[in-house]
């Protein structure tokens, strides 16, 4: 059994995914090909923007954001400490300051009652992460960053097809960051990611950021990066894209037999009233956690930790910040294996061993 069975979706889109490969190798544009262009316009319509920037990695696209937005040494940046280390780290490598909010001990996102009391003049951006595929709470942090004059951007890295109050993830707030790492559930098959927005500036700016600041041919009026998505790459999403509704479809029906399982044995995912997940992950919270992997693990059920560790614990962003709920989550979580491709009979193997794990 898979956590995530990739190679159950690729028979599925197999002749799709060669013969867009092949037609890549036919025209031998593997920089900057057709395919990009394409991929860019079918996002952006997908997530109801105007703008769609590919990218190198769902990281690259983070850093693309906050670069266009000119964050810099001295700045600060709001954002949640129960993450991957790439939302953190691009902050810090750009020389600002993470100010880390605790999450929502239900949704595992930022709880946006919280970020007004952390916004201060030097406040540039506030960056709630759509944790294990549910868009944050982004009609009330939206509002606060109206009300003091500071743009959001959605890091959307789990939650690429999610829906929030009607609308997709990428297409909730002024500026938005998704990756197709392979795990997700939209993924290449290597690293790549894109940024999104209404605004044709930042757009504008985020073009020339991927392309080493470059304008015109050998000019360079700003610094940038090397942070273009390889054509071949956007021909296998392209593919993906084909069956992608489909696979949400999927994924919405594994969670609900899981939660009709599992309801009242241990935590299941909570998802609010407003919001339609894509399950990047499945996350449960038990007691006595390493134990019951060692036990899954003995049966045959793999099972992985997001994210034992908070990013204001690791060395480099440390900050002595209060975050109980996300300490309290980081001890307790546990994802089990989730794709659209798991069979009811599979399901069932992983939560008689979950029940067995935890003497149930």
């Amino acid at each position: 059994m898979q956590l995530i069975d990739l190679k159950a979706q690729y028979h599925r889109i197999k002749a799709d995914v060669d013969e867009r490969i092949h037609a890549v190798l036919d025209h031998g544009r593997y920089i900057n090909g057709p395919e990009i262009e394409e991929l860019e316009q079918r996002l952006a319509y997908y997530a109801g923007v105007e703008h769609c920037i590919a990218l190198s990695s769902g990281t690259d696209a983070l850093l693309v954001t906050m670069m266009a937005l000119d964050i810099g040494p001295g700045d600060e940046v709001i954002t949640t400490p129960f993450t991957f280390i790439a939302t953190g780290e691009m902050i810090g490598l750009l020389g600002a300051k993470p100010v880390f909010v605790d999450i929502d001990a239900d949704t595992y996102n930022i709880d946006a009652s919280l970020i007004e009391a952390a916004i201060n003049e030097r406040t540039k951006a506030i960056v709630p992460v759509s944790l294990f595929g549910q868009i944050a709470d982004m009609d009330a942090i939206n509002a606060i960053g109206e009300k003091y004059g500071v743009p959001v951007i959605e890091d959307a890295a789990q939650s690429f097809g999610a829906t929030y109050n009607g609308r997709r993830s990428c297409g909730v707030s002024q500026i938005a960051a998704t990756s197709f790492f392979p795990a997700k559930p939209l993924g290449c098959y290597g690293d790549g990611g894109a940024a999104f927005t209404t605004d044709a500036d930042l757009a504008a700016r985020m073009r020339e950021l991927r392309n080493h600041g470059q304008t015109a041919p050998y000019y360079h009026p700003q610094l940038g990066i090397n942070g273009r998505l390889d054509t071949i790459q956007a021909a296998v999403l392209l593919a993906k894209l084909e069956v992608f509704d489909d696979e949400l479809a999927r994924r919405a029906d594994v969670a609900a037999r899981y939660e009709a399982a599992l309801s009242g044995v241990v935590k299941t995912p909570y998802v609010d009233a407003h919001c339609a997940s894509v399950y990047a992950q499945y996350t449960i919270q038990v007691d006595d956690r390493d134990r019951v992997r060692e036990r899954l693990g003995d049966a045959g059920i793999p099972s992985a930790v997001y994210y034992p560790v908070p990013l204001n614990r690791q060395p480099p962003l440390y900050s002595d910040v209060s975050i109980p709920e996300s300490e309290a989550a980081a001890g307790r979580v546990l994802s089990i294996p989730m794709h659209p491709y798991l069979h009811a009979d599979d399901q069932d193997r992983v939560v008689e061993a979950i029940k067995t794990a935890i003497g149930k």
